[in-house]
């Protein structure tokens, strides 16, 4: 293997014409991913097989028989494009009614608002009902008023749903004309403006408007993952810089070491192209972070390597070739087993994370071979003149010899330390695995954000913003009218009602309850026909035998709805069980759809982390031809995680998908230090049978680039921990912590367990 970087470093620094070829043929390719990937995807993407045609247009035309009326809209309260949450001490009031009437007219003046539905213009529950609306005129008296407030708190489709139990807050839901949203504003500010500037005319009443809802959270979404994402990207790159030209005192060195981060991420995002993955949210957000740090690590190794050569007299090339030869090894190691940890990934059942495995092992790939030939290739150019320059000024060189007397003291009390290291490692993963899957809906929303207060408010008042949806379908023996359906629905909503999360069901039930009278399902079913078909078929479409019971979800997050879902699904079981004809099923979308599918996402990253280290350790006892180099790094790697887990358990956190995709970077950056010092260690352990001394001689070679590169990283995550996006809070203190955590592992821990069983004879 030395043999093998002999002879690579040697062609990275003398061959430069050989090197700038290989590097331009790469970035060519990258260059055609980034602004042309058609021209290679359309090599395997053949366009849909014409036989299948016929069979499409059988399949619709099929469908098209069973649909219901064209002239029927059902009607929908969870599918509004946004929501305005209204606050106020009293509706049922005459300047009340007065001022929400100017605003919903006011409101139904802008262009890009199609529909409005509110408790004013619910749909009557009996088709010889007269259209009277919930909310009295403001000439009516105040008997009236207290009137209409007791019969909209008995509506089914008001109570709970437009209007909350307390009837402080109203709910109007938005739909959008999305030829006329010309700007984001359109959907968020401009409709909380103008439901204010109209309340204007109404100044004795304290009306509070925020929007939220489906478009407003998006735009939300959006707008603080690109605002920070830049934002802090560039303050964070900016302090790494910054830290590095002060710890390197030489801005050239600073710039090669750069060089390389840089390229591996420009290919690595240009190569993914062709494979059609960008939009993964995983990718697009932590793969190049992952691929800028495994690149800074080695590269920062590398270029220390290389100024103490320059120092010591070696020329430019020299100096290239020797750095390249005696770290390459460890910068090959570190890459194998990161990009090994991150192909473990793509056995896991989830496509985001199978696709987010393949794409960082190729980044991983692609980072190694931009360090071992963009900064040996830098170093040995003009560029590489004064690379040194500075060094003798090097903080961290200068008090090196200070923290040597750290790994002496650690030396003289190695069995306490190892001791202390083991069982606090043992301790924290106990911690640690407490940690339960979790995610919410507002997870990647600022906190401050008006969507997310005004959702957090409507979960409070009407039990949840977000609907689900239980699904009943027959079979053809059963009749349309069958008082079955209404005894299986029953049964459903009954279900749903005995869970506390579970807020306000509503189904054809709540409908046929509402009519006069009372009697068996026989006799409830029969009165399916005095419903208007707006509402009938929002509930209830016997062309295909289906019904549904609709309920709200708060953002709670998953952790609190998996035994609340577990619960409900055996329900659902025991009923489709009691009624052989019937299915009965939650629909999987959702919070339904995250309890299955993003439960898994972090189960899987969960299960792949654990694969990868497992991995890494049967990669490095193969690669140091050691079990015991192998079991001796899986304390300074697990317990930076085993740390960081046990501080969000003890914090209150469960364990959500930013977490575990920060494990894996953090892993990946642990493992680089310890591979580099245990590489110097094996070289060192050559050169003399003192165990202590080659720790110490290891330490003098490798410390350097192990302070320097837990110095700028910290430093860049610390300014991330500003952001107002809680995601970017997470993943910069989760960094932080066990990236520093790292460091006193790999200075403490580390040499403690080498002198302790390292060598064959103890």
């Amino acid at each position: 293997m030395n043999t093998l970087f002999a002879r690579l470093a040697q062609f990275s620094a003398e061959r430069r014409a050989s090197v700038v070829c290989l590097l331009l043929v790469i970035t060519s390719g990258a260059m055609l991913g980034h602004f042309h990937p058609s021209l290679i995807t359309s090599l395997w993407q053949s366009p849909p097989s014409a036989e299948n045609a016929p069979q499409l247009k059988s399949s619709n035309s099929s469908q098209q028989d069973e649909r219901p009326p064209s002239n029927v809209s059902p009607l929908s309260l969870s599918r509004a494009d946004a929501v305005l949450v209204v606050e106020c001490d009293e509706f049922f009031t005459p300047e009340a009614a007065a001022a929400m009437r100017h605003v919903v007219a006011e409101l139904q003046q802008l262009e890009q608002v199609s529909s409005i539905l509110w408790i004013d213009n619910v749909p009557v529950l009996n088709i010889f009902g007269l259209p009277e609306p919930l909310l009295p005129k403001s000439t009516a008296s105040a008997a009236r008023f207290a009137d209409a407030k007791k019969k909209a708190l008995q509506h089914p489709l008001v109570a709970g749903q437009l209007l909350s139990d307390d009837t402080h807050t109203m709910l109007l839901l938005l739909g959008f004309d999305y030829f006329h949203l010309l700007q984001d504003a359109d959907a968020t500010t401009a409709i909380r403006d103008r439901a204010a500037e109209a309340a204007k005319s109404f100044p004795e009443l304290k009306l509070r408007f925020r929007v939220t809802g489906q478009v407003p959270s998006f735009l939300a979404a959006i707008d603080s993952h690109e605002r920070n994402q830049f934002f802090y990207q560039v303050v964070g790159y900016g302090m790494i810089l910054l830290m590095a030209i002060i710890l390197f005192r030489g801005i050239r060195a600073v710039l090669i070491v750069a060089l390389a981060p840089l390229t591996g991420v420009f290919w690595t995002l240009g190569y993914i192209r062709f494979l059609g993955h960008q939009e993964n949210p995983l990718i697009d957000v932590i793969l190049p972070i992952l691929v800028s740090l495994v690149g800074l690590t080695d590269g920062v190794h590398l270029m220390v390597q290389i100024r103490k050569l320059r120092v010591a007299g070696e020329s430019r090339q020299q100096a290239a070739r020797l750095g390249l030869q005696q770290v390459g090894l460890a910068c090959f190691l570190t890459s194998l087993t990161t990009a090994i940890g991150f192909g473990s990934l793509m056995l896991a059942d989830s496509k985001w994370v199978q696709e987010f495995g393949l794409c960082s092992t190729i980044g991983v790939l692609l980072v190694f071979i931009a360090v071992v030939t963009v900064i040996p290739l830098a170093c040995s150019s003009w560029l590489g003149n004064s690379v040194h320059v500075g060094h003798e000024n090097s903080l961290v060189d200068r008090n090196l010899n200070r923290i040597g007397v750290l790994i002496s003291l650690v030396l003289r009390h190695r069995r306490p330390v190892a001791a202390v290291a083991i069982t606090s490692t043992v301790a924290l993963c106990a911690i640690g695995f407490t940690l339960r899957p979790d995610q919410r809906r507002t997870d990647g929303l600022p906190g401050n954000a008006e969507a997310t207060q005004a959702l957090l408010h409507v979960d409070r008042a009407f039990g949840g913003l977000e609907f689900s949806v239980v699904d009943i379908n027959w079979e053809k023996s059963v009749p349309s009218d069958s008082a079955e359906i209404f005894v299986v629905v029953r049964k459903v909503d009954e279900l749903l009602r005995a869970e506390p999360l579970i807020g306000h069901p509503l189904s054809i039930r709540n409908l046929l309850d509402a009519q006069p009278g009372s009697g068996p399902p026989e006799e409830r079913m029969t009165l399916m026909e005095l419903l208007p078909p707006p509402l009938k078929r929002a509930f209830y479409t016997p062309e295909y035998r289906t019904a549904n019971v609709t309920f709200r979800v708060q953002d709670l997050g998953i952790a609190a709805y998996g035994p609340v879902f577990t619960r409900i699904e055996d329900g659902l079981r025991r009923i489709a069980h009691e009624h052989p004809q019937f299915t009965v099923q939650l629909q999987a979308s959702g919070a339904v759809w995250r309890w299955k599918n993003l439960y898994q996402i972090v189960v899987d990253l969960a299960a792949s982390l654990g694969t990868a280290s497992i991995i890494i350790l049967i990669v490095l006892a193969i690669v140091y031809r050691s079990l015991r180099l192998g079991l001796i790094s899986i304390i300074p790697n697990v317990f930076p995680l085993a740390l960081t887990a046990a501080y969000l358990a003890v914090t209150g956190y469960n364990l959500e998908i930013v977490m575990v995709c920060s494990f894996t970077v953090c892993l990946g950056i642990a493992v680089d230090d310890t591979i580099h010092f245990l590489t110097r260690y094996k070289e060192e352990r050559l050169l003399t049978d003192d165990d202590d001394l080659a720790i110490q001689r290891a330490f003098t070679g490798v410390g350097t680039a192990l302070i320097m590169t837990t110095i700028v990283l910290v430093a860049g995550f610390s300014v991330v921990t500003f952001s107002d996006s809680r995601d970017h809070q997470i993943f910069a203190v989760m960094g932080a912590l066990t990236i520093a955590s790292a460091l006193i592992c790999d200075l403490i821990f580390l040499p403690a367990l080498l002198s302790l069983f390292g060598s064959q004879r103890t």
